[in-house]
């Protein structure tokens, strides 16, 4: 805008000029289209030859933890760069503030920001836009640097120190075994030293009697298959944000499956959020790393009821299956569901949420009574209490005949 006025300004001192033949028009005309000329090319190269290195302490982090990112930006070129104004695209929650600066031939600035990951989710930073211009502001140009990188904020866990499920009895437990790369009490047979294979399982007997480095190979004993089964539908979730039952639904789901994880026993999980996620019983990092990222980025916005899941999920759940329910649902249909699981021979246990603490207008009182009638392992969870105790009590009913259908603490 300023540029065309100066265009507009110098063509009218021309105008006058031509009119009546004075030097002070035409001096004018050509100061002012001077000046134009002059702020175009400066404008130009003002940010050519630019580079940007881009440093982060993490590519993943949990919610909670610390990090950091640290942005340089160099100047290639033979000429100073004045006037630059950069700015940081990003969709973390802690903003970039632009930034002012100027450099001078082959120097670099550097700028960092340390941030703490509020909110679990999949972020991007970058990639860098760097505005130039000319002294006068005529003229603006805009420089996308870099590349967009990612990071992945996991969701927070909390510590369940006297968290118990169901077992489901598995017979035939130590006689079938399988194959693990895992240390285990069993012990299977040696076979050759492969790199990168771990010193502690070197056998050394076996070394020193063939001359070879070799290692013991180790088996699992059967073990019953664990579930979580977080529900996400959209339409059963009460309150917002960090006190919204889709986020005490998500950190209970993570806390389980790394307390399993960390116990060294196979647990697996499923939700239906927008999109089906299913990830089979397994133990290791690696099992941690799959469903951390699902849950990273789970959010509540499916349409599929919990009742549905189950009943299209049914044949993965029968005997020697131990299921975790996590739901804010009141809906009595998918407690249906759960007592056909229950017929089927598997194990089950429920947290439910309840709607009423985080500000819903249902009442969980029919569907907590349906469950303990049939003696499911029932786990309530309300707004602003802590996780760990909830999960460290369930409610169940007294296995004696003379006390049948009364509460009690487990």
């Amino acid at each position: 805008m300023r540029a065309l006025i100066v265009v507009f300004l110098a063509g009218i001192a021309g105008v006058f000029a031509l009119a009546n033949g004075h030097d002070l028009f035409f001096r004018l005309s050509y100061l002012l289209g001077l000046v134009v000329l002059f702020s175009w090319v400066w404008t130009r190269f003002s940010t050519a030859r630019l580079g940007v290195d881009f440093y982060g302490s993490t590519a993943q982090a949990t919610v909670g933890q610390r990090a950091w990112a640290q942005l340089a930006v160099r100047n290639g070129s033979k000429l100073p760069k004045l006037w630059l104004e950069l700015h940081q695209r990003s969709d973390l929650p802690t903003p970039w503030i632009p930034h002012v600066f100027h450099l001078p031939p082959g120097g670099s600035r550097t700028w960092r920001i340390d941030f703490e990951c509020e909110r679990r989710g999949r972020f991007t930073i970058g990639p860098t836009e760097v505005r130039g211009g000319d002294p006068l502001g005529l003229f603006q140009k805009r420089s996308v640097l870099g590349e967009t990188h990612s990071l992945l904020i996991y969701p927070a866990t909390v510590q369940l120190t006297r968290f118990l499920l169901p077992p489901a009895d598995l017979p035939g437990e130590g006689r079938r075994r399988r194959r693990t790369h895992f240390v285990t009490p069993n012990a299977s047979g040696v076979r050759e030293y492969v790199f990168p294979d771990s010193f502690n399982r070197i056998h050394w007997p076996s070394t020193a009697r063939t001359g070879k480095l070799m290692v013991k190979e180790f088996e699992l004993d059967p073990a019953s298959e664990t579930w979580v089964v977080l529900d996400l539908e959209g339409k059963v979730q009460v309150g917002e944000g960090l006190q919204g039952t889709e986020e005490y639904g998500v950190t209970i789901a993570a806390s389980v499956v790394k307390h399993y994880l960390d116990a060294n026993r196979p647990i697996g999980f499923m939700s239906y959020g927008r999109h089906p996620v299913i990830h089979r019983p397994e133990r290791g990092g690696q099992q941690f790393v799959k469903v951390m990222e699902s849950l990273a980025v789970a959010r509540a916005d499916g349409e599929v009821s919990l009742a549905e899941l189950l009943a299209g999920e049914l044949r993965r759940f029968g005997r020697f299956t131990t299921l975790l329910v996590i739901t804010s649902s009141t809906s009595e249909s998918w407690v249906h569901q759960i007592q056909h699981l229950i017929r089927r021979g598997a194990r089950i246990a429920v947290v439910l949420l309840e709607p009423g603490t985080f500000g819903g207008v249902q009442d969980a009182l029919l569907a907590v009574s349906a469950l303990l009638a049939t003696r499911v392992q029932t786990f309530l969870v309300k707004r602003g209490e802590s996780i760990e105790q909830s999960l460290g009590t369930a409610q169940v009913v007294s296995e004696s005949p003379d006390s049948v259908g009364n509460l009690g603490r487990g």
